[in-house]
């Protein structure tokens, strides 16, 4: 079940997170009240808690994990940004930010910052989004701004960036252990249309087996 913690008076400004490892969300609670100018006012597990407690709380940023049990932290940051055009949204992932961060920005994100990077470069994205700025790598800020002429200089770009949001929460699913029936129910939807975009994204992949696509899914996965 998704908790709360209670909100924090704070002068300063206040963070909210969306995470459901418990000792990396302690971890990040634990560094960001020790900051004078940032204090933790809540945190969440899932999206649909999220949601509830950020209307509720109305902190100043939420950092959102991408890798939630249940609706994805992309469709979050869709759905939060619908509701609120205020509130800074910082995505925190383990996956490729080459990958994810141009489509977080596209949801209406204001950055992306890896799971692996220094405690004290996630702070120091939370105090850039909060100031106004949008905070990923040069590397994908530089990629992110010639899209249109990477893709016709470069058909043979990576085969992950041809999947859609879809596909990818699909495939992380997948790489997770889950079966096509559990799959089903997670993203409320028939196995006749999980077994339809399974093959869509093989194709897109040029998988040509059902087991060389869950395969692909672990390995990409357990990949940091």
């Amino acid at each position: 079940m998704a908790k709360n913690t209670k909100a924090v008076p704070n002068p300063g400004r206040n963070v909210f997170i969306v995470e459901d490892h418990p000792v990396f969300r302690e971890g990040l609670v634990q560094i960001l009240n020790g900051e004078g100018d940032l204090t933790v006012c809540g945190y969440a597990e899932d999206a649909e808690a999220a949601m509830q407690s950020v209307a509720r709380l109305n902190p100043d940023l939420v950092l959102v994990d991408i890798g939630l049990p249940g609706k994805s932290g992309l469709e979050l940051i869709k759905e939060l940004r619908e509701v609120n055009d205020t509130v800074k949204l910082l995505a925190v992932s383990m996956h490729d930010e080459a990958l994810y961060a141009d489509r977080v920005l596209r949801a209406g994100g204001d950055g992306y910052v890896m799971k692996q990077q220094d405690p004290q470069e996630i702070v120091h994205a939370i105090r850039d989004v909060l100031d106004g700025h949008i905070y990923v790598s040069e590397e994908v800020m530089a990629s992110s701004s010639h899209i249109p002429q990477k893709r016709a200089a470069e058909p043979d770009k990576q085969p992950l960036a041809e999947l859609s949001d879809e596909d990818l929460e699909l495939l992380e699913l997948l790489g997770k252990g889950k079966s096509e029936l559990e799959i089903a129910r997670q993203l409320q939807m028939t196995t006749a249309k999980v077994e339809a975009q399974c093959l869509r994204i093989r194709r897109k992949l040029k998988l040509k087996t059902a087991n060389a696509l869950v395969r692909y899914a672990v390995c990409w996965v357990e990949t940091p």
